[in-house]
Formats: structure tokens, sequence, C-alpha cells
């Protein structure tokens, strides 16, 4: 396979990449946010937010492998818009769980209300697809891991995209798994801690807002 030719050093690739999807960051706090969570099917919506962040980086590495990243990474116009759009909703979805951490205190004794999977979907989808920082990761390091020589050097950078991607989607589904565990264990503790939960998802949101916000087009 001329792509897989054209690669070096997959496994330090691989076990770089499974090191960097433990990174904590707003992905996996969305994840765990919803795999931790007092109610029935939490590990469920832990997996269905799983698949919408990992979609989002699929779509990342399909921009980055057809030339359209290395343009976004030009162009400080079009990464300040995504820049601001992804701010946006990363502090958005921080007022949104410290709105859900203020209801009565009655009311965080009983299980939440699940969302319905396909608003948990886009909402992960969205969380990643709107970081321009992403796409400016895989034009960084991805192409450390391909040949000078290598015959396909987009075909190489695709596929090393889809194995990262399957790195991600193995560590947040173990993830899930902890959290969903951890959740049933803690039953009698985690419904009264979950406005104070709710109130952390918020600020740690918020904080990765405003840190994207501040970021700046890497110099050329």
């Amino acid at each position: 396979m001329a792509a897989w030719d054209g690669i070096q050093n997959p496994g330090w690739f691989v076990l770089a990449g499974l090191l960097l999807n433990l990174t904590p960051g707003p992905d996996l706090l969305f994840i765990l946010g919803h795999a931790l969570r007092p109610r029935h099917g939490a590990a469920r919506a832990g997996v269905v937010a799983t698949l919408g962040v990992i979609a989002g980086c699929l779509v990342h590495v399909l921009i980055a492998s057809a030339g359209l990243g290395a343009l976004l990474a030009a162009s400080a116009t079009a990464f300040g818009v995504l820049k601001w759009l992804g701010a946006a909703y990363l502090v958005y979805l921080g007022w949104r769980s410290w709105r859900a951490a203020a209801q009565p205190a009655d009311a965080a004794s009983t299980p939440v209300a699940s969302p319905s999977a396909a608003a948990i979907f886009r909402d992960g989808l969205l969380t990643n697809l709107l970081n321009p920082k992403v796409v400016l990761f895989f034009l960084a390091f991805l192409p450390q891991f391909i040949a000078p020589d290598a015959a396909q050097p987009a075909a190489a950078f695709a596929l090393l995209g889809l194995v990262f991607c399957g790195n991600s989607l193995l560590v947040c589904l173990l993830c899930v798994w902890a959290a969903a565990w951890a959740g049933r264990q803690l039953a009698g503790v985690l419904p009264r801690a979950r406005s104070w939960l709710d109130r952390a998802a918020g600020v740690l949101f918020v904080g990765f807002g405003l840190r994207l916000a501040m970021s700046e087009l890497p110099a050329r």
C-alpha cells in the first residue's frame, strides 16, 4: 500500500497519539460530562458524544488532507472567523452547564432528563469542528511521520489522520466506560453533587473558550 509505505515511525505515531488523546481538553470534558451524569443511559450518551467528536475530527482530517487546512492556516481571516465561532460555542456550552446547575436543590436529587442522541452528537461535532486549532494540530503533527520521499504524501496524511481518529475513538470509549462505571458506583453521591459538577464544567468550558479566543495564528 503506497500510502502506508510513505509513513515513518508508525509505532511512535500510535504511542504519541494515544498520549495526546489523554490530554484534558474541551472534547474529553464534553464526553466525560455526559458519561458521568447521574441518569439512566449515561454510558450511551457518552458513546454518542464520542461519535460526534470523532466525526468532527474526521472532517478536519479530510479538510487538511485536501489542502484546505493549509489555506486555513495561511488565512488570518478564515482562522479568526472559525476561532471566534468556536470560542462562542464553548462559552455557550459553559453557560448552559452553569444554568443547569442553577435549578432548585430538590431537583438535583432526581435523575436529569437525557437530551436526545441527535443533540448530543451535534454538540460533540460542533465542539470539535469549530476549533481551528484541531486542523492546525494535524498540519503540524502528522507531517512529522510522513517520509520525505513519500510517493503519495496526501494519502499518507489521510491514513495517519484515520489512525489518529481510531486512537481517539478507543481512548474516548475507554474513558466513557470508566466514567459510567464510576457513576454507577457513586450513584448515591452524584445526584447531590450534580450542581457542582455542572458549575465546574461550565467554568472549564468558558475557560477553554476564552483561551481559544485569545489564541493567534501561528507564525509562518
